[in-house]
């Protein structure tokens, strides 16, 4: 008897090749212009004239957007488009050209990732490529190389700019408590330069950084955003040059215009001080007074002397409170006793109260084992945790939101055993022997 292998296509397929091609085109021009937007119109008809003509196309719309040059405005017809596709309306779009489909390069490509993955095409009228099509991978190895040129070059003419403007004793961007950025001049935002001089009057009568926060929690202050001004916060807007009318250029820099990882200005870039650039907030006798503290304070409680590298443990910087924001700091717990235990516990939980956040502290030894069980690991190990771990969520009380270099998510539930149960027999026969102890003096006294 003769062997037949016949290949069965899935119905889902079957389904979508039955029905027909759902169908739209976008278009775009980059001026105002009446030429343009006659070229727009046509473009309109002509796309609508061949879809409905086709066989085999369900016509789908067309989308249009006209994009003014020199500006930055938001392509609301591009993102309907992208928007339909991510729903499932549409199987194929035509557009005229690479070039005319996104504003750069690396916008294409990315959107051209995302489409491929929906099972959507895009036919390009003038280059004859079909993104789904045997030179679709082509044109996403040429559109990558491309879009790390267009990168590099776009940020070489950003960096000279930014650069002139620091010879010049301009300021680039600047976000800033206190102050807003108009044409190039800081000027000051009167309610905020209030807060930032009570600040400065309280941090001189001798408050240190959780009083200044819940201050002026209690004044009403909020950050730029609308959150709480947190104390190192307050402390940083206190020390820097700006709010007392000066300004030091260049403090952090850009490393690579591909990565853009932001780095701070260790001498690697030239550094630009400007003086009297603006108006002050603070008058420049109270700012050296102000720095004058700060550093009283830092000679009495860390001699320059006794000064050593900071203490690091493999969780530190790595949990982030999800009630908060806060990030988890290392905490020796019942530091009188005999038996001291290593616990992680939020920032702002551990500075203001539970009233502020009402997060958990976590045992490090449980912190351990959650972290090795989550990398599949039958005992912790801090090499193998650092390698792969970059942060760890803390969204609610119990859980506990592994991130991996990756980008692979892990959900850890745990659970705090009573205090008693945790106990070694040590302990527990320390704790009997004190219970026995304080009967007898019990006893002795009645």
């Amino acid at each position: 008897m003769q062997r037949i292998i016949k290949n069965i296509t899935p119905l889902a397929i079957r389904e979508a090749e039955l029905r027909a091609k759902r169908v739209a085109a976008y278009a775009r021009v980059s001026s105002g212009k009446d030429a343009m937007l006659h070229s727009l119109s046509a473009q309109i008809s002509h796309y609508s004239g061949l879809i409905q003509k086709t066989l085999g196309w369900e016509y789908a719309g067309v989308y249009a957007d006209e994009a003014i040059s020199g500006t930055k405005n938001i392509r609301s017809e591009f993102q309907r488009l992208l928007n339909d596709c991510r729903a499932g309306k549409i199987d194929m779009i035509i557009t005229k050209s690479v070039s005319r489909f996104a504003r750069n390069t690396l916008t294409t490509l990315r959107t051209i990732r995302e489409l491929r993955a929906l099972n959507v095409d895009v036919y390009f009228e003038e280059q004859n490529i079909h993104t789904l099509g045997g030179d679709g991978e082509l044109l996403l190895t040429l559109l990558a190389v491309y879009a790390q040129e267009e990168a590099r070059s776009v940020s070489e003419n950003q960096k000279w700019r930014i650069k002139s403007n620091y010879e010049q004793g301009l300021p680039w961007s600047i976000t800033m408590y206190g102050y807003k950025l108009v044409n190039g001049v800081l000027e000051i935002v009167p309610e905020e330069a209030e807060i930032l001089r009570l600040a400065a009057d309280l941090y001189l009568e001798g408050n240190g950084g959780i009083k200044l926060s819940r201050a002026l929690s209690c004044a009403g202050a909020r950050g730029k955003r609308g959150g709480e001004m947190r104390e190192n916060v307050i402390r940083g807007l206190l020390f820097n040059e700006k709010v007392a009318g000066d300004m030091l250029l260049q403090k952090k820099y850009v490393n690579d215009p591909i990565e853009k990882k932001l780095c701070i200005n260790r001498g690697e870039k030239p550094q630009y001080f400007v003086t009297n650039s603006h108006e002050p907030i603070i008058d420049r006798e109270t700012y050296e007074r102000i720095l004058a503290e700060r550093e009283r304070r830092a000679a009495k409680y860390r001699p320059v002397e006794s000064r050593g590298p900071r203490q690091m443990y493999p969780f530190t910087g790595k949990m982030v409170c999800g009630k908060c924001g806060a990030h988890f700091r290392r905490k020796i717990a019942n530091a009188r006793g005999k038996y001291r235990r290593a616990i992680w516990i939020c920032t702002t939980f551990n500075t203001k109260g539970k009233a502020y956040c009402p997060s958990q502290q976590i045992p490090e030894d449980i912190l351990s084992s959650v972290a090795a069980r989550a990398l599949g690991m039958t005992e912790f190990d801090e090499a193998v945790f650092t390698k792969m771990v970059v942060e760890i969520r803390v969204p609610e009380n119990g859980t506990l939101i592994f991130i991996l270099r990756d980008g692979t998510e892990i959900t850890e539930i745990w659970e705090n055993k009573s205090r008693r149960d945790s106990w070694s027999p040590e302990m527990k026969q320390q704790a009997r022997e004190h219970a026995l102890r304080h009967n007898h003096r019990k006893g002795g006294a009645e």
